[in-house]
Formats: structure tokens, C-alpha cells, sequence
């Protein structure tokens, strides 16, 4: 009999070393561990949008000035995955560009109170979607069926861009920004809370309690990273509990409009008024 005893002790022992080794794991807080960081000569980074297939970043530049102003004096940038300078001045003549979105060889930019489209091969600017209705476009994400969705913050609104027509998609929003159309679910932030709204426009909360100035969003499997503006980051699981990636806001360190990239767990960050671009692996997320 003591044999058998041993043996079931040893199994229930072993069980439980890998139930609580499970919990660990399941429960291991994510870190971000810093990679490369640019030089401060990017003015005014607001959004970084990762281009997979030629490994480059685009970011949108507001520069110098009054990021309010139509004053052209915004430009997007493009740098290499490793954080090299490869163009300054990629595309020019924008006023304050943020989200950005590519779909086939056109790329769509978030300026004020127009969708920017710019020739992805030239840099030039081919068309303007203008929103006359708009207080400031913000962030842009495009849909698996070619339609794009971008945030109106201070309109309180988002709008669905079809055949470059421009609809009002969902309002009465307080401060809409990051969105995120992924299957046939649009995630949105809206001052410091997370949300899903369904192809019928069925709005359905998945997390509160954030930071007020949230501000992108990228999905992680069935998880969110989220930045908020201010200088704070989170990752928030699929039930809406919540963990601090990063939190700069003692050094004042904006973190703004991020991109991810899912093979290489990176995340590139721009840092708005700190003038550079931060790259991070995202580690011992469940």
C-alpha cells in the first residue's frame, strides 16, 4: 500500500506545481523591453503606421506651429524597422496629419477636416476627402472590405469613407479617437473607455477606467494595447481587466498614435512634443 500512496502523493504534488505554474503564466504581467530610440529631429510625431511588406515606418509629422492651422507645414516621414532616417520629407503639404491607413497603393491621412489621400508610390498628394462638418479628424483604420473608418474627436464622431464618400458612421461621442475595424467589429476609444460596435451599430463597452486622453489601439490575439496621449500605456485583456505597459508621464513623454507588429512583438511609438520615435518588444503577454 505505501507505494501506491507515494505514487498518488506524487501525482496530486505534481498537479499542483502545474496548475499554479499555469496561473503564473496566465496571469504574468506583460513589459515592454526598449529596443532603439530615433533622434529628436522627428517634428511633432502624432501616429506611426507599419508597412510590412518593404519593413518601413511612416509617420505623420504636425510640425512646428499651430497644429490647428491649415499652415501645410505638416509632412510624413519614413524610416527603416530599425529606427534610421531614411526621408524627412516623404510627403509634404499637410497641415496637421495624425492616423494613417494604406489600402492598395494609395495611402489615407487623418488632416483636420479632410482625409489626405497620397500616392504611395510618389509621396504626392492625389485627392482630399474633405468633411466640412468636422471639428478634427484623428485616427484612421481601414476595414477588411476596403471602406475606412476615421475618428472626428472634437465632433464627437466617426465616419465610414466608401467610393472616398464620407458618412456619418456613429456620433454623440464624447472624445473619439483611436479606432480599430477588425472582422466585422470596429473597436473604438472614447476618453478613457474601450468599445466594440457591431456591423449594426450595436455599441457594447469592454473596458473603463483608463487614462481620459486614450489614444491608439492595436488588438493583440483576443487582447488591446492601448496608449493614452498623456504619457500612459495599457494592456488590457478581452474581459477588460487592465495592466500599465508603460507610464512617462513623470518624464512628459507623450505616447501617442502607436503601431505594432505582431511577428517581431514590436511597438513603435511616437512621442509628440519629445520629437523622436521609441521602439519596444512587447514581452510575457498570455
Amino acid at each position: 500500500m505505501q507505494p501506491n500512496i507515494l505514487a498518488i502523493m506524487k501525482s496530486i504534488f505534481v498537479a499542483i506545481i502545474f496548475f499554479l505554474f499555469a496561473n503564473i503564466l496566465l496571469y504574468a504581467q506583460p513589459a515592454l523591453h526598449k529596443l532603439w530610440q530615433t533622434d529628436t529631429v522627428l517634428s511633432v510625431p502624432e501616429s506611426v503606421l507599419l508597412i510590412k511588406e518593404d519593413r518601413q515606418l511612416y509617420v505623420s509629422l504636425i510640425g512646428a506651429g499651430n497644429a490647428s492651422a491649415e499652415d501645410e507645414n505638416g509632412s510624413i516621414a519614413k524610416l527603416d524597422d530599425k529606427g534610421n532616417i531614411l526621408d524627412k520629407a516623404w510627403a509634404t503639404g499637410l497641415s496637421s496629419p495624425k492616423g494613417m491607413a494604406k489600402y492598395k497603393n494609395k495611402l489615407y491621412v487623418a488632416d483636420l477636416n479632410a482625409v489626405v489621400v497620397i500616392d504611395f508610390k510618389s509621396g504626392k498628394i492625389i485627392n482630399k476627402i474633405v468633411i466640412p462638418d468636422a471639428g478634427m479628424l484623428n485616427d484612421v483604420s481601414l476595414s477588411q472590405q476596403g471602406s475606412i473608418f476615421v475618428s472626428d474627436s472634437k465632433g464627437g464622431k466617426i465616419y465610414e469613407i466608401v467610393n472616398d464618400q464620407a458618412t456619418v458612421y456613429l456620433e454623440n461621442l464624447v472624445n473619439p479617437n483611436g479606432v480599430l475595424a477588425a472582422q466585422d467589429i470596429l473597436y473604438f476609444l472614447d476618453s478613457g473607455t474601450l468599445y466594440q460596435a457591431d456591423r449594426k451599430k450595436k455599441i457594447t463597452k469592454i473596458a473603463d477606467g483608463m487614462e481620459k486622453s486614450t489614444d491608439g489601439i492595436q488588438l493583440d490575439g483576443e487582447h488591446f494595447i492601448i496608449s493614452c496621449w498623456i504619457g500612459i500605456m495599457y494592456y488590457v485583456s478581452k474581459d477588460g481587466k487592465k495592466a500599465t505597459l508603460l507610464d512617462t508621464r513623470a518624464e512628459k513623454t507623450n505616447t501617442a498614435d502607436f503601431d505594432f507588429d505582431h511577428q517581431t512583438r514590436t511597438i513603435y511609438l511616437p512621442t509628440f512634443f519629445k520629437n523622436h520615435v521609441v521602439a519596444y518588444r512587447l514581452e510575457q503577454s498570455n
